[in-house]
């Protein structure tokens, strides 16, 4: 009976137990989290509560036209290399985004970047309190992912299964080292900074100098963060995560925090199909 009970535990279930224990702690100690937030305070800033859409709206229509002047220039490409030309765009349009929230957050942030919450002398309390936050969430990511399966199964029939993200797929269709190797540094060190600074470090800030519930801020922002996801299966699964990179952002202050959960999440996915 061992032996077979043991034959059903993975990975995964050991890593669900694992985190129930710091999330129970949080539970207790923040009174079901209700106290989680008492001693949140806003970022101090000027700026324009539009900034942060104008950024998205360009550089959503700035990707999207050098996509497609792309597949009209070299129609004739392989699949794999028109996959890393998508990627290196994507990648290449988030680096320039980037610096220019930098630039936004030097005028209009007070104490500029660390203000913003990008201080390096916070890196070495960050990074290990960003292995706790995630392993804290991992059970009710789980739980998501078994919820929306249970539903879609329910709704659409015993076919539904939610889909792999799609660099995931490019990743699992694609062998060629290049692709890969371009994937990986996007999906890994590219997409956490620019999505946190984005909208933890902009959307999450300007909300919040707009109302007076922080939690309030953290699920607007949230909700916004899920919505540019184009895949609906991943929604739930995505808002529990942004919602645990928004509470981190707004509990600790520093931007680091969220960035490394979201790289720490990522990696992890992007291992696990990779060692499959």
């Amino acid at each position: 009976m061992v032996k077979q009970f043991a034959g059903h535990i993975s990975v995964t279930h050991v890593i669900c137990l694992a985190g129930l224990l710091p999330f129970g702690i949080w539970l207790l100690k923040t009174s079901l989290g209700r106290n989680a937030l008492v001693d949140s305070v806003p970022r101090r800033n000027n700026m324009r509560p539009f900034t942060p859409f104008v950024l998205l709206f360009i550089w959503f229509g700035a990707v999207a036209i050098a996509i497609s002047l792309t597949e009209k220039v070299l129609p004739d490409l392989p699949d794999w290399q028109n996959a890393f030309l998508k990627n290196l765009i994507l990648c290449i349009g988030a680096i320039a985004a980037m610096v220019v929230i930098i630039s936004l957050v030097k005028n209009h942030f007070a104490r500029r970047l660390k203000g913003f919450g990008l201080n390096p002398r916070t890196i070495h309390r960050d990074l290990p309190a960003a292995m706790v936050n995630l392993l804290s969430v991992v059970p009710l990511l789980t739980a998501m992912l078994i919820l929306t399966a249970f539903f879609g199964k329910l709704i659409w029939g015993q076919d539904f299964h939610i889909p792999q993200h799609e660099e995931l797929e490019m990743i699992t269709a694609h062998p060629q080292l290049p692709l890969r190797v371009l994937i990986i540094v996007t999906t890994i060190v590219i997409v956490p900074v620019f999505e946190e600074m984005l909208f933890r470090g902009l959307f999450q800030t300007v909300v919040r100098s707009f109302v007076i519930s922080p939690w309030l801020s953290i699920l607007i922002s949230s909700g916004l963060f899920t919505l540019i996801h184009g895949d609906a299966g991943h929604w739930p699964a995505l808002f529990v995560l942004a919602v645990c990179l928004g509470y981190a952002y707004e509990k600790s202050g520093s931007l680091f925090r969220p960035i490394f959960i979201h790289a720490l999440f990522n990696a992890s996915s992007t291992i696990s199909v990779l060692y499959q």
